[in-house]
């Protein structure tokens, strides 16, 4: 019996589609709307269509990929096709603008002659590229660990969620920072070695494993944000992350800075004369505000007003402000959405000697972990 054929059987508790995801891996968006990218490949590769039927072969390909009216042009060949896959052999790397990524990369032409660039990787090569992004290299190895599982449940989720689309994951901040090859570290790879196809499972499913930097003392109810009503992303208190860099923060936003963001993103305002606070959650987070200017008012959800601000700017919806002259003064606790786990917290109680599944199971209460494959 195969090894895939294997996985299957012990998946069978599962979703077809985790199955599915443990053998084929995950569809990482390493670029979109990019005019043109810089490719580099160190020995054997195949260029294939859409249907893995191979259009060309070759070795050593240094070169610039643009797209043209009918299709994508590949070291001075066109071809006249949307979608192109560029297969390493044996397993090779290639280099993207100067990034090493494992595994092959799909070109996508898109509208105004650009290039959506796919980086199509095993799971667990997967993982190793975006963990040294999501948490230091030298935390503790149980925090690492409980990163590791974290976002190895959170690729094969959205890898469900998005089957029918171009890819399952964004490389940036809105899915999980990913650097490919060049981004591994030793004691990041260590920690997803020692979780191989672990995963967060709640009832026997796969979860949304959500994760923050910073919760400011109690995580975050996901129903709040989402469409998502699951007991283990309820939110928990958390004293831990009180020795977090980002537990408190600061901003001062002229009203005339406010205003701007507010109408490049639909909502006219004009003159601001008030910003009060509708109400607040039980994590202590505003739900709603009101926004008053001389002639109108508007009523915002604080999510949307951190968005359009910055999530960088305005680091979390738990804030206190109030009007200075012509200023709005922040004062807020934490960084980040709030749901799941809190990194810091889970920093400090590997400090304290709590284990990865420990970690897990406080800020996921109800969910197991399980082994998808090996």
């Amino acid at each position: 019996m195969r090894i895939t054929q294997i996985i299957c059987l012990i998946l069978a508790f599962l979703p077809s589609a985790a199955c599915a995801q443990g053998v084929n891996g995950v569809r990482v968006a390493i670029l979109q709307d990019a005019p043109s990218i810089n490719i580099k490949i160190a020995g054997s590769y195949e260029i294939a269509d859409a249907k893995q039927r191979i259009l060309q072969r070759g070795r050593d390909l240094k070169t610039t990929v643009t797209s043209y009216k009918r299709g994508i042009l590949i070291a001075g060949k066109n071809f006249n096709l949307e979608k192109i896959l560029i297969k390493t052999i044996n397993p090779g790397i290639i280099i993207i603008n100067g990034r090493t990524f494992r595994g092959d990369i799909q070109l996508i032409k898109t509208g105004g002659f650009k290039l959506t660039v796919i980086n199509r990787i095993g799971l667990e090569d997967y993982v190793q590229g975006i963990l040294y992004h999501e948490a230091s290299h030298y935390w503790p190895m149980e925090a690492l660990k409980a990163q590791a599982i974290v976002s190895r449940t959170y690729a094969v989720y959205q890898s469900q969620e998005n089957s029918a689309k171009d890819f399952d994951v964004t490389s940036d901040i809105y899915s999980q920072v990913y650097g490919g090859k060049t981004s591994e570290r030793e004691r990041t790879n260590k920690a997803v070695e020692e979780t191989a196809a672990k995963v967060l499972t709640y009832q026997d499913k796969i979860i949304p494993a959500y994760f923050h930097a910073t919760c400011g003392g109690h995580t975050q109810d996901a129903s709040r944000l989402w469409n998502i009503n699951l007991f283990p992303l309820k939110g928990v208190p958390c004293d831990f992350c009180k020795g977090s860099p980002h537990y408190n923060w600061h901003y001062v936003a002229r009203l005339d800075e406010i205003e701007e963001k507010l109408a490049n993103s639909g909502y006219k305002t004009g003159n601001i004369k008030d910003i009060a606070v509708l109400g607040k959650d039980k994590s202590g987070r505003i739900t709603d505000l009101r926004i008053a200017a001389l002639k109108k008012e508007i009523k915002i959800s604080a999510k949307d007003f951190r968005n359009i601000m910055g999530p960088d700017i305005i680091k979390s919806t738990d804030f206190n402000l109030k009007l200075v002259d012509k200023d709005a003064v922040f004062e807020g606790l934490g960084w980040g959405h709030g749901v799941g786990l809190c990194q810091w917290g889970a920093y400090f109680m590997s400090k304290q000697g709590y284990g990865y599944e420990k970690i897990l199971q406080y800020y996921y209460p109800g969910t197991d972990v399980k082994t998808i494959g090996l």
